[in-house]
C-alpha cells in the first residue's frame, strides 16, 4: 500500500493510504432504522442494490500500470560466493531478472468510463510513471491498451483513452454537493486484484482535508475500500458517480471503514480540462495564507474566525501587482464568502489564469475591494500557512510585555542573531509561559499590523487593545526566513 502523493499529515497509529496497487473502491450502504420505531429494520425491509450494480458494473474497469524497474547490480564476489554454496540465481536480489537487469512491476487500480468513445477516469497515483497502461473490461477476456490523455497532481486525477471498437457504456456524474452525511452510497472496484467487487455504506462526513498539498475537500465514506480500488467510482442511490475513491485511514493497510472519495463536483472541471488540453491551468495569487483563528479574529475585531489572512506576498506576483498587502484578511472572492485559507486557495485555483478577481479584504479595520489579475500557478506552488524554523537564541534588555520578555533589536543583537544590519523589530528574550510556540530570538515585526521597533511600541499596542476590549493582539513573528501571524493574549496566563 502506498502513501497518498504529498501527504504529510499523520495520525496516531493511522496512515493515509492510497488505494492503488489493488486499492479497493468501495462505499458501504447501511439502511437507517425504520422511522418512529425503537426496533431495527428487519432484513426483509433492507433495500437491494442489485439492479443498480447490474446497471453500472460494465462501465467500471480494472487498470494495470506497468513500470520498468532496474534491479541493483550484485557484486561479482557475492555472486560467486552464493553459487559456491549452491544458491540458485533466484536468490539474487531481483531473482532471475536481477543483477542490474530490467524487470517489469505492475500496479493495479480501478477506473470507470465517462464517454462512450473510450475516455476513462482514474487516480493519478495509479498510473504515475507507468510505461504501459492496460484496461480490463468485465465483459472482455483480453486487456486493452490505454493512452494517458492527461494527469493532474494537485487533484490526483488522470484521464485515459482506449480505442473503442464500439460505443462503450458510460457513467454519468451526479451532484456531490447534494450528498449529506447519512446518505447511502455504493462502490464498485477491484480490491486486491479480485475483480469486480461491490460494497455499500453511507457518507460519513463532508469537506475532509487529509492532504495539505491536495486541493480536494474529500467525502468521507464508511464503505469497505482497500488496495486496488483507487480511481473507482462511488455511486448515489440513483447510480450516478458522486465520488472517486482515493484513500483510506488504516493501521494495517486494510479497510477499517474510513475511506475518502474526491467529490464529483471537484473532479468534473478537472476532467474536462484534461480532456480538452491534457493538463490543468490554475489561477495564482502569489501569497502565503494563514487561518483566522478565534484569537486572531478577536485581535482584529472580527465577529467570526472566518477568512484567510495574508502572511506574505511574493515579490512581482499578481498579488503584489494588484495591491494586496501582508496582514490583509481576504473575506470574499467575486462576492463569494471565504471560510478559511484552504477555501480561498481552492477558489483561486479553480479560476483560469489571466482573469481578474475582486477580493473583499479587511485592512486596518476597513473593508475594501482589491482587484487582482491572476497569473498561472507554478507546478510546485502550494499556497498554505507558513511554518516556523529554528533560530539562534538572542539576548537583550529585559522589558516584560504581556508575559514576554522583550529586548531592543540593536546592532549587537542583529550580529548575534545573524540578521542584516537594517533588520527591524523587537527581539523575544524569553517567551515565558507561552503556548504559541515562541522562542528566544524570535523577532516581533509588527503588532496589529503596526510596525514596532522597541518593546515600548509593543506595549503601546497591547495597552490599546486592552482599552478596546480585545483579548489578544496580532503579532507578526519572524524566525529565520519564515514568518507567522500569532495571537498574543493581552493578559498573560498565570
Amino acid at each position: 500500500m502506498t502513501t497518498v502523493p504529498s501527504t504529510k499529515k499523520r495520525f496516531p497509529r493511522l496512515a493515509v493510504t492510497a488505494l492503488a496497487i489493488g486499492l479497493m473502491t468501495g462505499t458501504a450502504l447501511v439502511a437507517p432504522p425504520a422511522a418512529n420505531t425503537a426496533h431495527a429494520a428487519s432484513p426483509a425491509s433492507l433495500p437491494s442494490f442489485a439492479d443498480l450494480v447490474e446497471k453500472v458494473s460494465p462501465a467500471v474497469v480494472t487498470i494495470t500500470a506497468a513500470h520498468k524497474v532496474t534491479t541493483p547490480q550484485v557484486p561479482q564476489e557475492l555472486q560467486e560466493m552464493m553459487r559456491h554454496f549452491g544458491l540458485p540465481d533466484d536468490a539474487l536480489p531481483g531473482g532471475r531478472g536481477g543483477n542490474g537487469r530490467p524487470r517489469i512491476e505492475s500496479a493495479l487500480g480501478s477506473g470507470f468510463v465517462i464517454d462512450p468513445s473510450g475516455y476513462i477516469v482514474t487516480n493519478r497515483h495509479v498510473i504515475e510513471g507507468a510505461d504501459e497502461v492496460k484496461v480490463h473490461f468485465q465483459d472482455q477476456t483480453d486487456d486493452v491498451p490505454a493512452k494517458i490523455v492527461g494527469q493532474d497532481e494537485r487533484s490526483d486525477l488522470a484521464l485515459l483513452k482506449v480505442d473503442a471498437k464500439k460505443p462503450l457504456q458510460a457513467l454519468a456524474f451526479g451532484d456531490s454537493d447534494k450528498m449529506r452525511p447519512g446518505d447511502w452510497v455504493v462502490a464498485v472496484g477491484n480490491p486486491f486484484g479480485l475483480g469486480g467487487t461491490v460494497t455499500a455504506g453511507i457518507v460519513s462526513a463532508r469537506g475532509r482535508d487529509i492532504d495539505p498539498a491536495n486541493l480536494n475537500d474529500f467525502l468521507q465514506i464508511d464503505a469497505s475500500i482497500n488496495k486496488g480500488n483507487s480511481g473507482g467510482p462511488t455511486f448515489n442511490a440513483n447510480g450516478e458517480v458522486i465520488g472517486i475513491n482515493t484513500a483510506i485511514f488504516s493501521p494495517t493497510g486494510g479497510s477499517v471503514g474510513i475511506g475518502f472519495a474526491i467529490p464529483s463536483n471537484v473532479a468534473k472541471p478537472v476532467i474536462e480540462k484534461l480532456k480538452a488540453t491534457g493538463h490543468v491551468q490554475r489561477g495564482y495569487l502569489g501569497v502565503t495564507l494563514q487561518a483566522v483563528t478565534p484569537e486572531i479574529a478577536d485581535s482584529l475585531g472580527l465577529k467570526e474566525p472566518k477568512g484567510a489572512i495574508i502572511n506574505a506576498v511574493s515579490p512581482k506576483s499578481p498579488a503584489e501587482k494588484g495591491g494586496l498587502k501582508q496582514g490583509d484578511v481576504v473575506q470574499s472572492i467575486n462576492g463569494k464568502a471565504i471560510d478559511n485559507q484552504r477555501d480561498l486557495a481552492r477558489n483561486v485555483a479553480g479560476i483560469d489564469p489571466g482573469k481578474t478577481v475582486d477580493l473583499g479584504v479587511l485592512r486596518g479595520g476597513k473593508a475594501i475591494t482589491v482587484s487582482v489579475k491572476l497569473g498561472e500557478a507554478p507546478s510546485n506552488d502550494k499556497d498554505g500557512p507558513a511554518v516556523g524554523a529554528n533560530s539562534t537564541d538572542g539576548k537583550g534588555d529585559n522589558t516584560s510585555v504581556a508575559g514576554l520578555k522583550l529586548g531592543k533589536l540593536d546592532d549587537r543583537a542583529r550580529e548575534r542573531l545573524g540578521l542584516d544590519g537594517d533588520a527591524q523589530g523587537v527581539v523575544i528574550v524569553d517567551p515565558g509561559k507561552d503556548d504559541l510556540g515562541l522562542r528566544p530570538g524570535d523577532i516581533i515585526a509588527s503588532v496589529n499590523n503596526e510596525s514596532v521597533k522597541t518593546p515600548a511600541d509593543v506595549n503601546a499596542q497591547v495597552e490599546k487593545a486592552k482599552k478596546d476590549g480585545r483579548k489578544s493582539v496580532l503579532l507578526l513573528v519572524r524566525r529565520g526566513d519564515q514568518q507567522m501571524f500569532l495571537p498574543l493574549p493581552v493578559t498573560p496566563k498565570g
